[in-house]
């Protein structure tokens, strides 16, 4: 073997060891495990409070923010896509998937995922509001999506929890150490049930960091809340950005 072969040989027995070290740290590294930056689940509030009239509005807004022009635009807007799932909730037993995971990696899959919301049909209609048990579902679904970087789970409603436990007790019990769970309230207050909900949402169903609420000034404002939140939610957080202002509706 000539000096060059010979030297040519030592760099690699040199450098083998750093290679192999680096392979080892790329995947480990969150970064090369996830297959998404966000896993964003949906949840819709069907329980008694909500009529048919209602439950069109708000599916029909999911549908058209999707498809809105800044909401696709945040979607695409880094390499890694969004896993995105949707259900529905309301008593202690009533939650049905409305959308399984669903890999966002093309304008082609996010259509897809807003007709599947809009062929959706209710699955119960006469039941209460078990927020618990639905922040559960949650977490299980979660526990199902895509190895994503971020956990996001979207609590939207129009009424306070008034069955079986509350939001404390499931985020106790159920996995959300690196969940984010934001609020959407439908702030209605057709009756006196209703009275504090935003209050509630504030200081029981926000959860982990970065948790924000959005409000809808009622079922007819719930595409524009929509909108909104997905828009902050979906777009990729900037390294040493300020926080968003409170604004438009809504507040941390």
């Amino acid at each position: 073997m000539g000096q060059h072969g010979e030297h040519r040989l030592l760099v690699r027995r040199l450098v083998a060891p750093a290679l192999a070290g680096a392979a080892l740290l790329a995947a480990a590294s969150p970064l090369a495990a996830a297959e998404c930056r966000l896993a964003l689940l949906l949840a819709l509030d069907v329980s008694s409070s909500v009529d048919a009239q209602e439950d069109a509005l708000q599916r029909g807004g999911i549908v058209a923010a999707l498809t809105a022009p800044e909401v696709v635009d945040a979607f695409f807007a880094a390499d890694q896509p969004v896993a995105l799932s949707v259900y529905e909730w309301s008593g202690r037993y009533n939650q049905a998937v409305v959308l399984d995971w669903t890999m966002i990696d093309s304008p082609a899959a996010l259509v897809s995922a807003a007709e599947t919301v809009a062929a959706s049909k209710r699955s119960h209609n006469d039941f209460p509001t078990a927020m618990g048990y639905a922040l559960g579902y949650g977490a299980k679904l979660l526990e199902q999506a895509p190895r994503c970087l971020r956990k996001t789970l979207d609590m939207a409603g129009d009424g306070q929890n008034n069955e079986g436990f509350g939001p404390a007790a499931a985020y106790r019990e159920f996995a959300f150490g690196d969940v984010t769970v934001n609020g959407l309230v439908v702030n209605a207050a057709d009756y006196e049930g209703e009275v504090g909900l935003i209050a509630f949402y504030r200081a029981e169903v926000l959860h982990g960091p970065g948790a924000f609420l959005q409000i809808a000034d009622g079922f007819d404002d719930y595409e524009r809340a929509m909108h909104a939140k997905l828009v902050r939610e979906v777009t990729p957080p900037a390294i040493g950005a300020l926080p968003l202002p409170r604004a438009g509706g809504s507040a941390g």
